[in-house]
């Protein structure tokens, strides 16, 4: 039986930045006795004192601060899901929600939403901005392609925009559904920044908005019905289901299926024409 290892934190570390390539952080290879980046240069990044890196990565001086680990891990360029390990080591849990605005998905996760040909699919921040969509997406709920992408945030569509509201079968349900769920997935984030200036927007514009924030109703999601009124389908109902995008908790995967066999064929007939 292995010995349990008494600093993983420091073993982590160190592993981590041997596998680096000096050059890529503007420092000369030169001769080195080991690989990566030297602990003084990974000090330096991170803008401490070497004598304390070292000691961190041999388990000396004592604990972090979350500061200090968020520094190391921007320096040698840890992805999320490192960052969150360096802190589970060293806290025993994952750093404090922060919230970060996306800048897209990948090309293999718009794959997954394009190989839903009937489904329509929708990739949404914590704060519910679309940020990729499949083309059952453009045709059924709304062509987000065409909006300005500060328009493609869903609840300035179901408070601002009468097509989306009159599509809804139940608009005050939807809208107070989005509002309690919305407000629970932003805090969750960290995005008190983002949760500001939208709300603020939204209750300068939208009255029903003010009133439903106000409420402080916090909701939960997962799975659920939605039903529209589409202009060329006439009603239609759809199943709901969310899903969150591992490595990426600013991000929730939503999939609409049709409930019933004739709408498939329906939504078939849609697509083909489209």
């Amino acid at each position: 039986m292995l010995p349990p290892c008494e600093n993983q934190l420091g073993t982590f570390l160190r592993d981590r930045r041997m596998r680096l390539d000096p050059a890529t952080f503007g420092f000369q290879p030169g001769r080195r006795r080991t690989p990566g980046l030297r602990r003084e240069e990974v000090a330096q990044r991170a803008n401490i004192s070497a004598t304390w890196y070292t000691w961190l990565e041999q388990g000396r001086g004592g604990a972090p601060s979350a500061d200090v680990l968020d520094r190391i891990a921007t320096g040698i360029m840890l992805t999320e899901l490192e960052r969150d390990h360096l802190h589970i080591l060293a806290f025993g849990h994952p750093p404090e929600a922060r919230y970060r605005h996306p800048e897209g998905i990948t090309p293999r996760l718009q794959r997954v939403l394009d190989a839903l040909p009937y489904s329509p699919a929708i990739i949404r921040t914590a704060t519910w901005d679309v940020v990729a969509w499949n083309k059952a997406a453009t045709l059924i709920l709304a062509n987000y392609a065409e909006l300005p992408r500060e328009r493609r945030n869903i609840l300035r569509l179901i408070f601002d925009d009468e097509r989306v509201r009159g599509a809804q079968d139940d608009w005050r349900s939807v809208a107070r559904y989005v509002v309690g769920t919305f407000r629970a997935d932003a805090a969750r984030a960290g995005a008190s920044l983002e949760i500001r200036q939208l709300v603020d927007e939204l209750s300068a514009s939208s009255a029903e908005f003010r009133t439903l924030w106000n409420d402080n109703e916090v909701m939960g999601h997962g799975e659920g019905i939605k039903r529209l009124h589409h202009r060329s389908l006439g009603p239609v109902d759809l199943e709901f289901s969310t899903f969150a995008v591992e490595g990426r908790s600013d991000l929730i995967m939503m999939v609409y299926n049709p409930t019933m066999p004739p709408m498939i064929e329906r939504l078939r007939a849609l697509f083909a024409e489209a």
